[in-house]
């Protein structure tokens, strides 16, 4: 690991000016620090925490943070598997509330004594991940793909199964097919609605607007997906959940009102554990491995940090498509919605044909 010192020798400049600009002090022009965070990161300089040099990594978050989410939790557990080889710690970290003022990236991890940095990001905020990788900051995106050749990352690709399940429901006779998914806008679901739109065009079926429907991922958000769809006229026969809350909340909800699945209403849910079986009847699901997004991740940080590897990481693992019993023939009489209050009408009540 290098020194200070050698910092200082390296950049042409004092051992004070090189403390001063890794601890974010003042008396250094904008041009002498990023030319002494660039070294220090180029070298792999670490910090000393007391007498030790920090093993720690952390789980950052550039907006909300969601490790209460049964995604996140996956990835927490892959990740700290994955940190178990080179014997690191993890630290979470809220870097909208702990960023200092004028401190960059580097300074701030620095500054926690960490050496390297797992990101959880949205679509509005992946321009973090980049000033990250611009820095030269060791770091791996999870669940997030993003263009820039310096940026590391592992993700999962939903396109390709999400178009096999939309090929599934029109082979199963369904034409009037919406798709729910959550509101925070992320490359997760814009995979998945851009699979649904192919695959509805790989069919010669039209896109409807109006069968998109967006709510926050929850039970609660499925509840109300699964009521709007059985009021529309004509109702879709079939729902895409790009969310495993969105699917669980939608089957509780046609529990209540009696919509019976799948004679009534076909669903395919997206599942990152096994919540596909944790309800009846268990789900049609497009899956992806959440607890490997974290491992993979982890285990090739700390690979990094210990000199093992080099390069950069640009990872997609390919998801799956699973049939299970949530999905069947489309109905032929959908004119009549379903009644809100708990009891089907009439002729949702007739047997399947």
């Amino acid at each position: 690991m290098p020194s200070i010192r050698k910092i200082a020798e390296q950049a042409g400049v004092s051992i004070s000016t090189v403390s001063r600009a890794l601890n974010n002090e003042g008396l250094v022009s904008p041009e002498t620090r990023k030319l002494i965070l660039s070294i220090a990161n180029r070298n792999g300089y670490v910090a000393k925490m007391g007498r030790r040099i920090t093993t720690n990594v952390a789980l950052a978050f550039t907006q909300e943070i969601t490790v209460a989410h049964a995604f996140d939790s996956a990835v927490l557990a892959g990740v700290m598997r994955g940190l178990d080889e080179g014997r690191f710690n993890l630290v979470l970290l809220n870097m909208q509330r702990d960023k200092e003022v004028g401190e960059n990236y580097t300074q701030f991890f620095m500054r926690k004594g960490v050496r390297g940095v797992l990101l959880r990001t949205t679509l509005d905020s992946r321009m973090v991940c980049q000033a990250i990788a611009d820095e030269g900051f060791p770091h791996v995106v999870i669940s997030e793909r993003i263009s820039t050749p310096r940026v590391n990352y592992v993700d999962c690709d939903s396109k390709a199964d999400t178009i096999r399940a939309m090929n599934y429901l029109v082979s199963l006779g369904h034409r009037r097919i919406a798709f729910a998914l959550h509101t925070v806008p992320d490359q997760d679901h814009a995979d998945r609605l851009e699979g649904y739109r192919e695959g509805l065009a790989r069919n010669e079926l039209p896109f409807d607007e109006n069968l998109v429907l967006r709510h926050r991922n929850g039970l609660a958000g499925g509840e109300t997906v699964m009521e709007v769809a059985m009021s529309m006229r004509p109702r879709p026969t079939a729902i895409f959940f790009a969310d495993p809350l969105l699917a669980i909340g939608a089957v509780n909800k046609a529990h209540m009102l009696g919509v019976r699945i799948p004679q009534d209403m076909s669903i395919v849910g997206f599942d990152d554990t096994n919540i596909r079986h944790s309800v009846y009847p268990p789900l049609t699901a497009v899956c992806q491995d959440a607890t490997t997004l974290g491992f993979e991740a982890a285990l090739w940080l700390t690979r990094v940090l210990t000199g093992a590897v080099r390069g950069n990481l640009r990872k997609t693992i390919a998801t799956s498509f699973e049939v299970n019993q949530s999905t069947g023939p489309a109905p032929t009489d959908v004119a009549e919605p379903v009644a809100l209050s708990g009891r089907r009408t009439r002729a949702a009540a007739r047997p399947a044909p």
